[in-house]
C-alpha cells in the first residue's frame, strides 16, 4: 500500500510538471514561456505640462525592474515577445480640502502614464492604456519637502498596474 501511495505520488507530480505549458506564479503573472521569451522596453518620456525630472529615471528603472525580477522573461533591446512604450503624460497638484480660513489643507499629486502594449504572438492582449495614481499630502508641506517619497509611492502604484494588465491578465 505504502508502494502504491508514493507511486501515485510520483505520476501526479510527473504529470502536473509536463503538461502545463502556461506558468503561473505567486505574482500573478501568467505567461506561455514556451512561446514568449523575450520583452523590450521603448524609454517612456516625460511628455506631461509638468515635469519633475528625476521621475523619468525612477519610472524607467522600476518598470523595467519589475519585469526582470517577476517574470523569467529576457530583456532585449527591440521587437521583444512582449514590447512596452508609453509616455509620462501627467504629473499634477490639485486641492482637494478646504479649511474654514479658505485655505487648502489637503494637496493631491497625480501621475499619469499612457502604455502601449505589444503581445506579438497573442495580439489580442494588444492594448494603448492610460493609468494614473495619486497620493495626498497635508497642504501646509511644502512638495519639494515629499515629492520624491511620493514619486516613489506612485511610480510603484503604477508599475503594478501595469503589470497586472500586460502579464497577469487581471
Amino acid at each position: 500500500m505504502r508502494h502504491l501511495i508514493i507511486l501515485l505520488t510520483f505520476l501526479a507530480s510527473a504529470v502536473g510538471l509536463t503538461s502545463c505549458s502556461i506558468s503561473y506564479q505567486l505574482n500573478g503573472a501568467s505567461i506561455d514561456y514556451t512561446t514568449t521569451h523575450t520583452i523590450s522596453f521603448e524609454y517612456i518620456q516625460n511628455k506631461a505640462a509638468l515635469v519633475y525630472a528625476p521621475l523619468t529615471i525612477l519610472f524607467n528603472d522600476e518598470l523595467q525592474k519589475k519585469y526582470v525580477n517577476q517574470t523569467r522573461l529576457s530583456q532585449v533591446d527591440q521587437d521583444g515577445d512582449l514590447q512596452i512604450s508609453g509616455a509620462i503624460t501627467g504629473y499634477s497638484l490639485s486641492n482637494q480640502a478646504v479649511n474654514t480660513d479658505a485655505y487648502a489643507s489637503i494637496t493631491r499629486l497625480t501621475i499619469k502614464v499612457k502604455i502601449k502594449f505589444v503581445n506579438k504572438n497573442n495580439k489580442s492582449e494588444n492594448f494603448e492604456k492610460e493609468f494614473s495614481q495619486f497620493a495626498d499630502f497635508d497642504a501646509t508641506q511644502l512638495l519639494t519637502d515629499v515629492q520624491d517619497d511620493l514619486c516613489a509611492e506612485l511610480t510603484e502604484k503604477l508599475v503594478d498596474d501595469i503589470f497586472n494588465a500586460t502579464v497577469a491578465n487581471w
